[in-house]
């Protein structure tokens, strides 16, 4: 069907959508191999064509973890492979997320395997593809990315929240302890709100990780945030029972009105 269209004279094959995206791009989401490959054939394509929101069609098909898709976008010379959207958004950021049904390694093993590729590079929010990884829980990227040269476990976005607050956050609690056995990881660091790991486990009700954090001397379970909210008064308003138990042994206090 693509052929029989490309054969139309009034077809425009690197036409662009009302949001800027061409033919390539909607092939590349899709992970058509066989229209990418075609369409590439074509003198008129740019395989660097950006949408209105700066995004290649390298990482449309990044984010898919389509990696035939992203082989045959990569073996193009134009192609850069570290090329930031209007957010600033790697194509490396976009494919560490994955999905629930599909895990991202795949395709971020060919993309670090280009040396063009930053694995710490942050986003305009300063969030780098670490802390995306972590955010969605896994492992495997989290681990791999851990081992790379260049990449700081502890790195804070423009908010001050690092990888590990994320991964409290985000509730997945083998990449907390992955993270925590980390020897660059700062447990009890706060963000811009002086909201720490510890104080997002506790809203969570994450038993495990605010075990894992309690063990951990550097960590103060008294310290409250900007609005004066400590962890445990933080559990307290969850309903986190068993967290508000973890709490209390360790003279964990309610507000800054009770604290010692």
């Amino acid at each position: 069907m693509v052929k029989i269209l490309l054969a139309q004279q009034e077809v425009n094959a690197a036409g662009t959508s009302y949001n800027g995206e061409t033919p390539l791009s909607y092939a590349a989401k899709c992970g058509s191999e066989v229209v990418v490959k075609i369409l590439l054939g074509l003198e008129e394509v740019n395989p660097e064509e950006p949408c209105n929101y700066g995004r290649t069609p390298l990482s449309y098909a990044a984010q898919r973890r389509h990696e035939g898709v992203v082989k045959l976008l990569l073996e193009r010379g134009e192609v850069n492979p570290d090329k930031p959207d209007n957010y600033g958004r790697t194509p490396l950021s976009y494919a560490v997320e994955g999905g629930h049904s599909y895990a991202p390694e795949g395709v971020v093993k060919i993309l670090l395997e280009r040396e063009e590729v930053n694995p710490d590079k942050p986003d305009n929010q300063g969030r780098t593809p670490l802390s995306y990884a972590v955010w969605h829980g896994h492992e495997e990227t989290v681990t791999t990315l851990l081992g790379l040269k260049g990449v700081s476990p502890d790195k804070p976005d423009n908010g001050g929240r690092t990888p590990l607050s994320y991964a409290m956050w985000g509730g997945n609690e083998g990449v907390v302890e992955i993270l925590l056995e980390h020897d660059g990881i700062k447990p009890d660091k706060p963000d811009h709100e002086g909201r720490t790991p510890l104080s997002y486990a506790a809203e969570g009700g994450r038993e495990r990780s605010v075990k894992a954090l309690l063990t951990r001397e550097e960590v103060n379970p008294n310290k409250p945030d900007n609005r004066g909210r400590t962890p445990l008064m933080l559990a307290a308003s969850g309903g986190h029972r068993s967290v508000v138990e973890l709490l209390r042994p360790y003279g964990a206090v309610i507000s800054r009105a009770t604290r010692s």
